[in-house]
């Protein structure tokens, strides 16, 4: 019986996410707000279906008690976090609303298959961090001078940074974590809210090239120092978004092209300068060959991606825990396995969704800063997904960048949740200002 259950729950998971994919798609050109309210639902009801029938199996192979009752837990906060969302904010994003508590569902999911205490150490994390997010757009309607800090916010980010060289502890070959009363901080995950809303500030002011040569040198000390730490991937990720800022604020190609080109002599210098650097580029070339020692984790990643198949070995029936660090970096190599790479390509897909919902509000934003900063979010969102999957999927090299709202780390989870409370932010001033337009419309 549990076997036959265990079958039809796991096609019922891919055919909750098909149906939360398709409702995501139409939910976008929905042309009335009856017919947006009813695939909002359609959504949520999916989601509650996918949480129940993970949960469910998880139960009957473990047999333990504790199983059942996180997740009750886990359905009150959703159903309370969807109320105070739509009580406190009743203009939000509901389809990015959506998306955020969806991506939480799967991570919950995996994180109480993979390690039980990491799922509930994470769980408690995220209650805490939605918590403060749900202050985030009530604060940045209110503070009207945040466009005004630029300088601070770079020089907070680089003070941050610069904590580890002090305080900092070593981690899978990166000096980039902050270790204070046995509790772990990663500092880069914060610093890269504060570096969008610098950029986003000098960039929206005068755009001299004096201007935007201190915004250079202040950007470039910060990815200067994610270096130092041999934190390699932050540092990629904050590049990246220096670089599109830079162009979508100046326009000016020559910017674009000579980032560019300074990105490409660094990685190739940071290739000779840095010994893991080398190992993690030769395990990406030929991880067979050292498949007991370096390529071990990568290799192990393909053979979990390739043994699921299109539907999944089912939850439990699957070997993530034979990927070192799966519960973080390779979260999505067990999504694979055990859910299905249907599921996997449209986890993918879903969050292609959250990024075009992010460009939307930051193209809806009337003011130079908010438009940035709407886009720079979008950017580190959807670049991380970029660096993480293509890690584990071998398309690039590992960089160690987690899974946004799925891997575990509490670090990353908060920084995640903050973000999409900017995104809200951003959203409801979006609309309020559409909102004054009309009006004014109305009354000339």
């Amino acid at each position: 019986m549990a076997i036959a259950l265990s079958v039809i729950t796991k096609y019922l998971i891919t055919v909750m996410c098909i149906v939360y994919g398709v409702s995501s798609v139409t939910v976008l050109s929905a042309k009335t707000k009856r017919k947006e309210k009813i695939l909002i639902k359609r959504q949520q009801y999916c989601m509650f279906a996918f949480h129940f029938a993970s949960y469910l199996i998880l139960f009957l192979k473990t047999e333990n008690i504790k199983i059942a009752l996180i997740y009750i837990v886990q359905v009150l906060f959703f159903i309370i976090a969807m109320w105070l969302y739509r009580y406190l904010y009743p203009n939000c994003s509901l389809a990015l609303m959506n998306h955020m508590f969806f991506l939480l569902s799967v991570g919950f999911v995996m994180l109480s298959r993979i390690s039980f205490d990491k799922a509930v150490k994470q769980f408690i994390i995220v209650v805490l961090a939605f918590l403060i997010s749900l202050l985030v757009p009530a604060l940045m309607d209110f503070f009207s001078w945040i466009p005004k800090l630029g300088y601070l916010y770079g020089l907070v980010g680089i003070v941050f940074l610069s904590l580890v060289f002090v305080i900092g502890s070593e981690k899978y070959g990166s000096v980039n974590w902050i270790s204070i009363g046995g509790f772990a901080l990663q500092p880069s995950e914060f610093v890269k809210i504060l570096f969008v809303f610098f950029l986003s500030s000098m960039f929206a002011k005068a755009k001299s090239f004096g201007q935007i040569a201190v915004t250079t040198v202040l950007a470039a000390l910060h990815v200067l120092i994610l270096v130092v730490e041999k934190d390699l991937g932050a540092a990629l990720l904050y590049f990246v978004i220096y670089i599109v800022i830079s162009y979508v604020a100046t326009g000016r190609i020559i910017y674009f092209a000579g980032g560019l080109t300074a990105g490409t002599v660094a990685g190739v210098l940071a290739y000779f300068l840095f010994a893991h650097v080398r190992n993690r580029v030769f395990a990406w070339q030929n991880p067979w060959q050292i498949i007991d020692g370096a390529g071990y984790q990568i290799t192990q990643s393909m053979f979990a991606i390739g043994t699921g198949g299109w539907i999944g070995s089912g939850i439990t029936q699957g070997r993530p825990l034979d990927i070192p660090v799966v519960e973080s970096d390779f979260i999505f190599s067990a999504i694979s396995e055990e859910l299905g790479l249907v599921f996997a390509i449209l986890l993918i897909i879903i969050c292609l969704f959250v990024f075009i919902l992010y460009m939307n509000i930051a193209m809806a934003a009337q003011e130079p800063f908010y438009k940035l900063v709407g886009i720079g979010m979008g950017i580190c969102f959807i670049f991380q997904i970029f660096l993480n999957i293509g890690g584990v999927t071998k398309f690039i090299p590992s960089t160690g960048v987690t899974l946004p709202l799925v891997s575990y780390g509490g670090s990353s989870i908060v920084s995640s949740l903050l973000i999409m409370g900017i995104m809200q932010g951003l959203f409801m001033m979006g609309n309020r200002e559409d909102d004054e337009e009309v009006q004014h419309g109305r009354e000339a």
